[in-house]
C-alpha cells in the first residue's frame, strides 16, 4: 500500500514537471504570457562542467536544475490532486 502512494505521488510529481515545461515553452512565444517561461537554472553547468584530471583519468561533473513559474503552479497543482487522490488509496 505504501509502495502504491509512493507511485503515485513520483507520478504526479514529474506530470506536473513535464506539464509545466511544456506549458512554459508553449507560452515563450505569446506575449501575455511569456511570464510564464520565466525561470532560473542552478548548479553546475553542463556547458562548463568542473574537470577533475588524474592524468590517465578525467571525470567531468555537471550538474542544472532549471525551474519556472509554469512548473511551480502545474506541480502545485498536481499536488493538490494528489492529496484528493491519496484519500482514496
Amino acid at each position: 500500500m505504501k509502495l502504491q502512494r509512493t507511485l503515485v505521488f513520483l507520478f504526479f510529481l514529474l506530470s506536473g514537471i513535464i506539464v509545466g515545461a511544456m506549458l512554459a515553452s508553449a507560452c515563450s512565444g505569446i506575449s501575455f504570457l511569456s511570464w510564464l517561461a520565466y525561470g532560473k537554472t542552478i548548479g553546475i553547468s553542463t556547458a562548463n562542467p568542473m574537470l577533475l584530471d588524474l592524468s590517465m583519468l578525467k571525470v567531468a561533473f555537471g550538474f542544472e536544475v532549471g525551474i519556472n513559474v509554469a512548473q511551480i503552479i502545474t506541480i502545485t497543482i498536481a499536488l493538490l490532486v494528489y492529496k484528493s487522490v491519496a484519500r482514496k488509496l
